[in-house]
């Protein structure tokens, strides 16, 4: 597809969205277009989607994301949400965490080709201890598509800095999955789950997500001894 036919389908939402940094946001999915099924980044059917169902629904994450904070994008496969955020977001300092080798590439090839200059790619799964030793701990980790709710939430928020942030985009089945995981996530740190609606204001569907906080974790026996304490008589 050439520039001048890929403008012509770029949707109104995505200028508003990207803004002066629209033509970056052409040219990944332009991108996406050429080599996206063909390097197993994504299926066929999602071609005639990619700007509503993928990358205008990851860039729109940005309502929940504070500025000039580092963000690490677990499985960012196909570069979603990271890349997109990095776009419509240049103050975020984003790391884009994925396993498999030919993806990595493909980020790097993405990263390199529309100059992300905040954005860096590291391969590693979140739950390895290498990684969580290689990675400090960021304000917001995003997931999209990775895992259920428990399993994110245990691979995901020891990366996460206390008082900071899991966004896990969600679809329809977010407050099954907050109700059924609610214990694990609890269990691994994450404070009480919040569904929220991103970029209600501009795409015809807003982008559902699962906000998690971690919470500090309690120092084994510091239960027992305020409870003693509390049991202790004055003199």
């Amino acid at each position: 597809m050439s520039r001048n036919e890929l403008e012509s389908t770029t949707p109104t939402a995505a200028i508003a969205v990207f803004g002066e940094h629209v033509d970056r946001a052409e040219r990944f999915v332009g991108m996406l277009r050429e080599e996206g099924v063909t390097r197993g980044l994504i299926g066929p059917r999602e071609l005639d989607r990619l700007w509503d169902r993928h990358v205008l629904n990851s860039a729109v994450l940005d309502d929940e994301v504070p500025r000039e904070t580092r963000v690490i994008d677990v499985g960012s496969g196909a570069g979603l949400p990271g890349v997109p955020l990095a776009i419509s977001r240049p103050d975020l300092d984003i790391v884009l965490l994925e396993p498999m080798a030919r993806r990595v590439e493909w980020l790097e090839e993405v990263v390199d080709e529309l100059d992300l200059d905040g954005v860096t790619v590291v391969r590693g799964r979140a739950e390895e201890k290498a990684v969580r030793a290689q990675l400090d701990p960021a304000e917001v980790v995003t997931a999209r598509a990775v895992a259920p709710l428990a399993r994110l939430a245990g691979w995901c928020l020891p990366l996460v800095q206390e008082s900071g942030r899991l966004i896990a985009l969600k679809g329809a089945s977010a407050a099954e999955e907050i109700e059924r995981d609610r214990a694990d996530i609890g269990k691994a740190g994450g404070g009480a789950p919040r569904i929220a609606e991103c970029g209600g204001d501009i795409l015809d569907t807003p982008t559902t997500v699962v906000v998690i906080e971690r919470v500090a974790r309690q120092r084994p026996g510091s239960q027992r001894k305020r409870s003693k304490k509390k049991g202790q008589r004055s003199t």
